[in-house]
Formats: structure tokens, C-alpha cells, sequence
């Protein structure tokens, strides 16, 4: 069987199919949303929060969606809104500073039980976690996502000159990060 596509999934919630939509829109993206997601939160517990989230807002908005863009983009917002949301609602809930919560972001990192400090992924894992959090979602879109500015213009709801400028900071911010360690 083949993979449904974006407009078939639309088709059959504007159809009335919602949940067999739902369904399919879930299977063709659930395990890149959770990984997207996950690579901003960090934690597994709280990447399972978010996309729970992110799932329950695209249901409640699917009827809102509008073609001007990509289903999968309009997909990457929310997930990359709500992931965003959340992790300002832990500092403004922290009471500790939020350099403790970034520190805390990287010892969930280093707490994995494959975590190998040699290893190159590692490396850049711990330094993509020293990010701010928006170039942070800009540099995991365009790296691990392959997305293209455009795409990720999209998605933030941003230009591609600020996009392009955000990539090249966190870019510079990760080599300096590795040189250094």
C-alpha cells in the first residue's frame, strides 16, 4: 500500500472522515513531529506531552487549515509553536535561572544511556542545546528536517533573510561550541 498523500488526508476531512484522516495524518507524521519535537524539548516525557498537545490543536484546527501552505508545514508550526510555548512556560515557572534549565536541557543529554562524549553527535547534540530556542528550531529544521528556508519560513512565520541569519549564528555558535570542546 502506498503512503497517502497530504491532499488525500485533506480530501477525506473534508469529506467527513475525520477520524480515518486523523488517523492517516498520524501515521504519516507522527514519528518526525515527536523528533522535531524532541530535539527542542529534549526530554522523551516531555516531547510525549508536547506532541500530545500538538496532535489535540491540529485536531481542534483542521477545519481552520487553509492551502496557502503545506500541510506539513502547517504541521511543523504547531509542533514548533507549542514546543516553544512550553519551554517558556518552564522558565517562567522555573525558580531557578534559566542558564540552570539550559544546563539541566544538557545533562538530560549527557543522563542517556548510549551517551558516548566522543562521539560527534553527542558533541553537537550538547552544542545545539547551548542555542537560543529559536535558532535552535531554525538549525534542526534545515538540518535534521532538510527543510528549506522557504519551508522553515513558513513554518516560523518569519523571513528568510532573518531565517538565513539565524542558521548562520547558530552555525558559528555550534563550530565555536566544538572547537572548543
Amino acid at each position: 500500500m502506498s503512503a497517502i498523500s497530504d491532499q488525500e488526508i485533506l480530501l477525506e476531512f473534508q469529506q467527513g472522515n475525520k477520524e480515518q484522516a486523523f488517523t492517516h495524518l498520524m501515521k504519516k507524521y507522527q514519528e518526525k513531529i515527536y523528533w522535531h519535537i524532541r530535539r527542542i524539548v529534549v526530554s522523551h516525557e516531555d516531547a510525549n506531552d508536547v506532541i500530545q498537545n500538538t496532535f489535540i490543536k491540529v485536531w481542534s484546527h483542521i477545519d481552520q487549515f487553509r492551502a496557502d501552505s503545506k500541510l506539513y508545514t502547517w504541521l511543523y508550526r504547531i509542533a514548533t509553536n507549542e514546543s516553544l510555548s512550553f519551554l517558556e512556560q518552564r522558565k517562567k515557572t522555573s525558580v531557578v535561572d534559566f542558564d540552570d534549565v539550559k544546563h539541566d536541557l544538557s545533562e538530560s543529554i549527557t543522563a542517556e544511556k548510549e551517551f558516548d562524549a566522543q562521539k560527534a553527535e553527542w558533541k553537537l547534540q550538547l552544542a545545539i542545546q547551548q542555542l537560543p530556542d529559536k535558532q535552535r528550531a531554525v538549525f534542526n529544521l534545515r538540518y535534521y528536517d532538510e527543510m528549506t528556508y522557504e519551508e522553515i519560513s513558513e513554518v516560523l512565520n518569519t523571513s528568510v533573510g532573518a531565517l538565513k541569519a539565524n542558521y548562520h549564528h547558530a552555525a558559528k555558535k555550534i563550530e565555536e561550541f566544538l572547537l572548543s570542546n
